[in-house]
């Protein structure tokens, strides 16, 4: 085995396969570790990690999406760079989302997705999932098998949130098509980084449109409310704000959820016991999702850019120090979780897992998410007997072949074939 050292989590393929093993070498070393091959602090305990997320003062989340990556545009100088990160913030901020931005500012961009997240809204479109999800796993159980990430996950989580946003039906095959096409978030491959900034410009191109449209002739649907939405000091935002707001919710969130249905598939394909107590009482899915986003969560790693000194537990922390905050390290922290690398369907306080962060930036379309893979859970096992790996796509039991995405920010499977046994 290489020395933790020589091995680069953001380059090497073997921590991209397995990460786990790579974050408890690094936890070997404190909860709070300074990497010697990048100039990185490495968070992997569960406490520290919240104390990074919570501590909006003391920390940036300007470089969430591109960590170490992309190179800062100024030299950090003194003991607090909070005015050098405003006077650069458009060219550190990456492709200038939702999830990058800081302080008030955010607050109020984030609060334009509130009209699509209310009860009601959710709950209507719950109603579409259920439809949907039934007609499409029941032709893939005709079938007798599919690939579930592109074939079923990519496509139902499209349609339902484009179903959610309001997309016109016409358009929403161009969105599945460019983000298919685009290099997933935190892209091992730093030079496609130019397709991810080309498919997020394609998409916030339709939603300038739509917007425009409802705000010169305002209809009774939620593109109409999403363009008329108000920040929270009551003044009208520039039509770009809602338009970004939108397409990070529609981007982020269809490439997260359809990676967690593949993750959670492949648990209950390797665990036929656990397919057969979820379809004895549905009811548990929804623990069984919970401990599947701790346990295998389709979001590894969040990162933030020290705006003062400060400290992360017992480590003093300089301004201008980029910090890796290891959701998927936290998520198995022996400190905070009783035998952490157990599947526990009855695990208590399962619920303050980090897979989708933590304080003002956790994880807005949180609810969209549990709805959409429960209800898809819910149909698959209505409709099969049995859920099992292609063994000759992926191999036998004990020899399985795995292909993951190759990002060091997503934890998800490029492709899943399973057979589907009716029930």
């Amino acid at each position: 085995m290489q020395d933790l050292e020589e091995r680069d989590y953001f380059t090497d393929r073997s921590v991209l396969l397995d990460p786990y093993d790579y974050f408890e070498e690094i936890r070997a070393q404190g909860p709070v570790c300074r990497l010697r091959n990048r100039d990185l602090v490495f968070v992997t305990g569960f406490a520290e990690s919240v104390e990074v997320l919570l501590n909006r003062e003391d920390f940036s989340s300007s470089i969430a999406t591109s960590g170490p990556v992309a190179p800062l545009p100024f030299v950090p100088e003194g003991d607090d760079i909070s005015a050098q990160i405003e006077a650069h913030s458009s060219s550190i901020r990456s492709n200038d989302l939702l999830v990058n931005y800081d302080g008030d500012f955010h607050t109020a961009a984030r609060s334009l997705l509130n009209p699509l997240l209310v009860p009601s809204r959710l709950k209507a479109n719950e109603e579409f999932m259920w439809t949907f999800a039934d007609e499409m796993v029941r032709d893939m159980v005709a079938r007798g098998s599919c690939e579930i990430v592109n074939e079923v996950a990519t496509p139902y989580v499209t349609l339902v949130i484009a179903d959610l946003l309001g997309v016109p039906a016409e358009d929403r095959q161009q969105f599945r098509d460019v983000i298919d096409s685009g290099p997933p978030p935190g892209n091992m491959e730093a030079a496609e980084k130019s397709e991810a900034s080309s498919a997020l410009a394609f998409m916030v191109g339709y939603f300038l449109r739509y917007l425009a449209e409802r705000r010169a002739n305002p209809r009774d649907d939620v593109m109409t409310e999403l363009a008329l939405a108000k920040f929270p000091d009551g003044s009208t935002p520039d039509i770009i704000e809602p338009a970004k707001a939108a397409m990070f919710l529609f981007a982020a969130g269809q490439d997260t959820s359809a990676k967690l249905l593949g993750n959670a598939t492949r648990y209950l394909a390797e665990n036929p016991g656990m397919q057969d107590r979820l379809r004895a009482d549905r009811s548990l899915i929804p623990a069984f999702i919970e401990e599947m986003l701790r346990l295998e969560g389709s979001t590894k790693a969040t990162f933030r850019l020290a705006v003062r000194n400060t400290r992360i537990g017992d480590m003093e922390i300089a301004a201008g120090q980029r910090v890796f905050v290891g959701l998927a390290a936290a998520n198995r922290d022996p400190r905070r979780w009783e035998a952490p690398q157990e599947f526990r369907l009855d695990r208590p306080r399962i619920k303050e897992h980090l897979a989708f962060g933590r304080g003002a930036h956790v994880c807005a379309g949180s609810p969209l998410a549990r709805a959409e893979v429960r209800v898809l859970l819910d149909r698959f096992l209505e409709h099969t007997s049995a859920i099992t790996l292609s063994e000759a796509h992926h191999g036998p039991s004990g020899d399985r072949k795995l292909d993951y995405e190759a990002s060091y920010i997503i934890r998800g499977l490029e492709r899943l074939h399973v057979e589907l046994t009716p029930r």
